[in-house]
């Protein structure tokens, strides 16, 4: 049974593909594809149709006996969709202004606000609160509270509590509480009508960020969050006729994602044509293409596309992304094993390890100078880590010390033994230098070179050059680019540096995890994926 279809995650389109290529071979097998806004028709064609010639099935042609659509009614109460009468200029202010007027005006019932991101919820979570702090007698019973994947597990938890007599909560969401959560008491959906979707780019690559209206499917299920213990109402801030333009769905994941990790994964499942591949929604030929090349240039590819052994197997089965997997996997030969598996772990916790409270940004900088490494982040996460299981004895008393996110620290402590445990199955001994004697300067010195030249042996493809503006350009030059003020070597000087991740968002393009390195690195480590012509660094064909 795969529940939640319509979402149309990679995993989700590739796992499809999948049990259609089983159920050739296994046609007693019985599939449940579920959710509450399935767009049942493509379902049922992609399933039903033979996938040498997809357009071979029409809709009267199909068998009950090979794939059918069945309705289940679920137990809604009704909902009464309203909707602005012209467009709002702002959606997060007039979110905020239905907020107070449903609590002004509206019977009892918690209330779910949809807004794109983590810096709209908690600048709207602000000004309710200061408007409760300036009015207490008329809103002192309006409870705010923020949902979204940045958040801990315990504050994710507070949501989901009983509702305190005599107030009323307002919640403020991503599209984590479309689908993925059921929160009781819910009655009140503010809708903004728009959504944060990624999009890579495969001719920059480049991952974009963007707020763009939702889909029917969508609204849909935000509205359907609203009656499910009583008749509720769904307040869109947008017109009624911007409702009609929206498309019935977002596009698929798998058709604006990076599709390396997808086509490693496929390879070693034994399917070697994936251009072939029976996928729900066909990728577009750039994504794929630009897939193949960074797998062959990492070597997990060899000339013919088949993975390689051991490098390409051991690639795909570990569970980080192909570059860090390669990173991974030359870190022993680079005599830094132990130092890789720590940042592999460190930066794949998808949030940052720093931390703090309003008010609190300078002493949060300042403790993290206490761990900063001149060479870059990805040292400095490394330092980090290595006072967190020494010096701090893996306690949350220490993490709040050094504002340093407890729960954070203690995944990563999780991933990396993880890690490991891949690593030893390979027959790679882990020598663990974490407590070890302290080593001299020199030593340190020497560590950290080995470490960014094998971050380099990885991260050849995300390479930059500082311009004299202070800003990076990508070694084709077409790309400007900023370090994150989140990185250490924001508003630092560097010549070349390598980078985790890069993303656009608003009118800037963003790099993390920044690294310094030596030029000459990338053609040694990379030397079919560049070329040197007139002194300068190219990329090669």
């Amino acid at each position: 049974m795969v529940d939640e279809a319509h979402e149309r995650s990679i995993s989700t389109d590739v796992l499809l593909g999948l049990l259609k290529k089983i159920r050739r071979k296994r046609p007693d097998l019985r599939i449940i594809v579920s959710s509450a806004t399935l767009q049942a028709e493509d379902f049922l064609k992609f399933f039903a149709a033979n996938s040498e010639d997809p357009s071979s099935t029409s809709d009267n042609s199909i068998s009950p006996e090979i794939a059918r659509i069945v309705n289940l009614e679920g137990r809604t109460y009704p909902i009464d969709m309203l909707y602005l009468e012209s467009p709002a200029e702002n959606y997060v202010e007039k979110a905020i202004e239905t907020v107070f007027d449903i609590h002004t005006e509206e019977g009892d019932g918690d209330i779910l606000v949809f807004l794109t991101g983590r810096e709209e919820i908690d600048n709207a979570i602000q000004a309710v609160a200061e408007r409760i702090g300036q009015t207490r007698d008329r809103y002192g019973d309006l409870q705010p509270l923020p949902l979204y994947a940045g958040l801990s597990s315990e504050e994710q938890m507070y949501v989901f509590d009983k509702t305190p007599e005599g107030k009323r909560k307002v919640i403020f969401s991503t599209n984590i509480a479309e689908a993925s959560v059921t929160i009781d008491g819910i009655v009140y959906v503010i809708d903004c009508g728009f959504v944060k979707l990624r999009a890579y780019n495969p001719k920059t690559g480049i991952e974009t960020l963007t707020a763009t209206p939702t889909s029917k499917a969508s609204a849909s299920q935000r509205a359907g969050r609203a009656g499910r213990t009583k008749p509720g109402k769904c307040f869109r801030l947008y017109t009624e006729q911007s409702y009609q333009s929206l498309p019935e769905a977002n596009p698929p994941e798998i058709q604006r994602s990076n599709l390396a990790p997808i086509v490693l994964q496929l390879k070693a499942l034994g399917i070697d044509n994936v251009v072939r591949f029976d996928y729900l929604s066909p990728p577009p030929s750039e994504l794929m293409s630009k897939a193949l090349e960074l797998l062959y240039s990492l070597g997990a590819l060899d000339e013919y596309a088949k993975l390689t052994r051991p490098l390409g197997f051991r690639m795909a089965e570990l569970a980080v992304e192909p570059m860090m997997a390669k990173t991974l996997l030359t870190a022993q030969s680079f005599n830094c094993l132990s130092e890789m598996l720590t940042i592999a772990a460190m930066t794949s916790l998808g949030t940052s390890v720093w931390f703090y409270h309003d008010g609190e940004q300078k002493a949060m900088e300042s403790s993290r100078r206490k761990f900063a490494a001149e060479e870059g982040d990805h040292l400095t996460l490394l330092n980090a880590y290595t006072a967190f299981v020494t010096k701090g004895k893996k306690e949350a008393r220490f993490c709040h010390e050094n504002h340093l996110n407890y729960k954070s620290m203690t995944r990563a402590v999780s991933i990396r033994a993880q890690l490991k445990r891949y690593m030893e199955r390979f027959n790679i001994q882990v020598s663990e230098s974490l407590a070890s004697n302290r080593p001299s300067e020199t030593d340190l010195k020497s560590k950290a070179e080995q470490i960014r030249r094998c971050l380099t042996s990885g991260y050849f493809a995300h390479a930059a050059r500082m311009q004299p503006d202070g800003t990076f350009r990508n070694v084709e030059g077409g790309t400007v680019m900023h370090a994150h003020p989140s990185s250490l070597l924001f508003n630092r000087k560097a010549d070349w540096v390598i980078f985790h991740e890069i993303m656009e968002t608003g009118e800037k393009t963003f790099i993390r995890d920044i690294t310094k390195i030596e030029k000459g690195w990338l053609l040694e480590y990379a030397p079919g994926f560049y070329t040197v012509t007139n002194t300068s660094t190219k990329m090669g064909e």
